[in-house]
């Protein structure tokens, strides 16, 4: 081929290197995965030539061709990170309807993350385009799908709730509303439950995950969000972290904080497992799963017993105290280590590390809240801050990191909960209640409703008989996943709403297909309380609708006239109606506005730190709280002497309906496995790679082993992220936090077997591929 055909292999510098790396990129989209995603078929294209042709100098003279070769007929659009709840932003690169990549857009766009992102939330957008998104509305007639109008759809889901309501009142119906979705999105799902429905039995997955911690701070410092800002993760003397694998699970958190301390601050850590995190910790102490109020109890001890506590603090912005010091005595270090394992000289280094950094930041995540006794671990820690006086002043605070995109909005903000209006005001307040219902123009439920957990579980007694579920795979996300599932499948009526024939879709009457968050107009929440835009960067696929469009065609179809023209008209209803949001808006966010909740008025900057003069309780005074002595409810024993607990991993994203389809991030971890220490391998006989199967009372599952010094010898860790091996196949839903019904994910009994020898007396879940959908926090 020569220079007139247009061909490459004669021309030199940049303007060979382009052509050859076209070809190669033309090449690869013809016999690769990467014809779907053309942009990094040309990345992986110039990647290779650039390795085998190029030197590394020669390598920076073309790196501006390229940019402007990659920008050429490319939509850039500036969005909020769809993946977990740090809150980053970036510029998303479309063409012709593909996500192309993510690039940092103007770090004055980006106050959380300026110009970093992680791995996912970079490159992970080919579910998008999926060969099994759903675009069309399906209903179900003898057992088998078929496509549906969004005419007989809808008109089918008024026909299933009506008949529901018209028997059996509107309590015989559950709803569940997703995390995933944007704020507007969740907000009409809880109107639509109370207004058109008439019942508040309406929840989301902040349930299964982080519900614990809004239980707990409502009750000690009054607002269930983390009350620091960016600013004092990063700049903090000292951080306690207990409960989270910051590195995989928030890695661009994780690396501010990593930061932070390479710059001379302490961390300590304590948790079953050394994640990865600990590494960088000042000190890890390892424990035992279950057991956290005893050694929180006994930082606290320790600090209150050799006068280490900040007592002006007390004094002046606390009530409890007295009793609190007291019912501590018996937290002795003795004990403590008893019953959580951690030694006597780890609980006094800790104390006195906290105690005596000018600032600490008390951070956690599921591996606390997860637990019958979660809200009560969470109180722990607050105590523990609240004695060292490290709330509401720079560097310190209170902050639980959130697992998806939207949970501390969409999950908690906006309200669709059993228990509270958007803006965590009690349903049971008549003043409240009145309000609602002048805005709605119809009486609204007085009662509390069921929490998502305890809709399962009045379905199992007949006493709830459909659900309304928008993006939420309950049938994998719940504890029991063959208790659920059996459940699904016994309601009368069910309808889903999401962007995949999930497993909990393939049990429902009727489907409707949802957009992404790539195909959705609207704001995010994230961690630290900041309300971003997330912008449309490419049109919805086939006749998929944005979820807020889809709740208001129902609640017309029900004779309910809310006439939302966009996204941004129901966020104005949203600050009309809940004081935390009042001055939040998408024209001030698009004017550049850095807005974190509470954001009282039009002129209100927003709230970087809470607490700084004082709380949000009736007195404005911060609750001391006593806590434990507890233990997990599934102990182990002769029969299952092992404690399974179970979480993230970097490469993957909650139950992988996005990641999963992702041929580089499946190359990294493409299927499920158990850590186990070297010592309890060697026990049993285990070698590292062999197939085992992990047994508890309630199921077995067959993963690989990864034997490895992260969990201790009495523990195995199991990862949250694969269906074919649903690790909740284990778990219990009996076992439920008492305040905020949450599961006890962190603590199964369990015992391993040579995966090549069965026991045909225990139930084996071994199924094929199958699609998937975001579950908890």
């Amino acid at each position: 081929m020569t220079d007139g055909d247009g061909g490459g292999d004669d021309k030199k510098g940049v303007a060979g290197f382009m052509e050859r790396a076209r070809d190669q990129a033309r090449e690869a989209s013809e016999t690769d995965v990467t014809k779907t995603a053309p942009f990094k078929a040309f990345e992986h294209a110039t990647e290779s030539v650039a390795l085998n042709t190029m030197t590394e100098g020669r390598l920076f003279d073309v790196a501006d061709a390229l940019s402007d070769y990659r920008l050429q007929n490319v939509d850039v659009t500036d969005t909020t990170c769809g993946y977990c709840a740090v809150g980053c932003r970036f510029d998303l690169h479309t063409k012709d309807g593909e996500v192309l990549g993510a690039r940092p857009t103007d770090p004055e766009k980006a106050p959380i993350n300026g110009i970093s992102t992680c791995v996912k939330g970079k490159f992970s957008y080919n579910y998008v385009n999926s060969d099994d998104r759903l675009t069309e509305p399906l209903v179900k007639e003898d057992g088998e799908f078929r496509e549906a109008s969004w005419d007989e759809a809808l008109a089918r889901v008024v026909e299933g709730l009506g008949d529901i309501i018209e028997q059996d009142g509107a309590d015989a119906l559950g709803l569940i509303s997703s995390s995933k979705a944007t704020n507007e999105d969740n907000y009409a799902m809880q109107r639509f439950a109370r207004e058109v429905i008439g019942t508040n039995n309406v929840d989301n997955c902040n349930r299964l995950c982080h519900a614990p911690t809004v239980a707990a701070l409502k009750q000690t410092v009054g607002y269930g969000a983390a009350s620091v800002g960016m600013d004092d993760l990063e700049t903090t003397d000292c951080y306690l972290l207990s409960g989270s694998n910051t590195t995989e699970a928030h890695p661009v958190l994780a690396t501010r904080i990593k930061q932070n301390v390479a710059d001379g601050a302490d961390m300590v850590v304590f948790d079953p497992r050394k994640v990865q995190i600990a590494e960088y910790a000042t000190q890890y102490t390892r424990t035992n799963p279950g057991y956290d109020t005893a050694w929180i109890n006994g930082l606290t001890r320790y600090i209150i017993e050799h006068d280490l506590h900040d007592e002006a603090y007390i004094d002046e912005r606390t009530e409890g105290f007295a009793d609190l010091k007291e019912h501590l005595d018996q937290f002795t270090p003795e004990y403590v280590e008893q019953v959580s394992g951690v030694p006597p000289e780890e609980l006094a280094s800790a104390a006195e590390t906290i105690a005596e950094a000018d600032s600490c930041c008390f951070c956690w995540t599921l591996g606390l809240t997860e637990h019958t006794n979660g809200t009560e671990n969470i109180i722990s820690m607050s105590n523990l801050a609240l004695v060292t006086g490290n709330v509401g002043k720079p560097g310190a605070g209170l902050s639980p990191f959130r697992g998806q995109n939207n949970v501390q909005g969409g999950g908690g903000d906006m309200g669709p909960l059993p228990n509270n209006f958007p803006g965590y005001q009690p349903v049971t307040d008549e003043e409240i209640r009145e309000k609602f219902e002048e805005a709605y123009g119809t009486d609204l439920p007085e009662e509390e409703g069921w929490r998502t957990t305890e809709q399962f579980l009045a379905a199992d007694r007949g006493d709830l008989r459909g659900m309304y579920i928008m993006g939420e795979n309950a049938s994998l996300s719940e504890p029991g996943v063959e208790n659920s599932q059996r459940i699904l499948a016994d309601l009368d009526f069910l309808v889903v709403q999401d962007i995949f024939l999930t497993e909990t879709a393939e049990h429902a009457d009727v489907v409707l297909p949802a957009t992404t968050a790539v195909e959705s107009n609207g704001t995010f929440t994230s961690s630290s309380r900041h309300v971003q835009l997330v912008k449309r960067a490419i049109e919805p696929k086939g006749n998929c609708r944005g979820d807020w469009e889809i709740v208001q065609a129902l609640a017309e179809r029900f004779g309910h006239d809310w006439a939302f023209d966009s996204p941004s008209d129901i966020m104005d209803e949203i600050a009309e109606l809940t004081p935390i949001y009042g001055g939040i808006s998408h024209e001030r966010l698009e004017n550049g506005a850095e807005l974190q909740w509470p954001c009282w008025n039009d002129d209100h900057p927003g709230t970087t730190r809470l607490y700084e003069e004082e709380f949000n309780t009736a007195n404005g005074k911060a609750s001391f709280i006593e806590t434990g002595p507890n233990e997990p409810a599934d102990l182990s024993s002769d029969e299952f002497p092992l404690t399974m607990t179970t979480g993230r991993v970097l490469y993957q994203y909650h139950t992988g309906t996005m990641t999963h389809r992702e041929e580089g991030i499946m190359s990294y971890v493409g299927e499920d496995f158990v850590e186990i220490n070297p010592e309890t391998a060697a026990d049993a006989g285990i070698e590292n790679g062999e197939y085992v199967r992990v047994e508890s009372r309630h199921g077995t599952i067959r993963v690989k082993a990864q034997v490895t010094e992260r969990p201790g010898a009495d523990t195995v860790f199991v990862p949250m992220h694969f269906a074919e091996s649903a690790v909740n196949t284990l778990t219990d839903e009996n076992d439920l936090d008492m305040a905020a019904k949450t599961p006890e994910y962190k603590v199964t009994s369990v015992r391993l077997r040579s995966g090549d020898d069965p026991d045909p007396a225990r139930t084996t879940r071994e199924s094929g591929d199958r699609t998937l959908a975001e579950s908890d926090d």
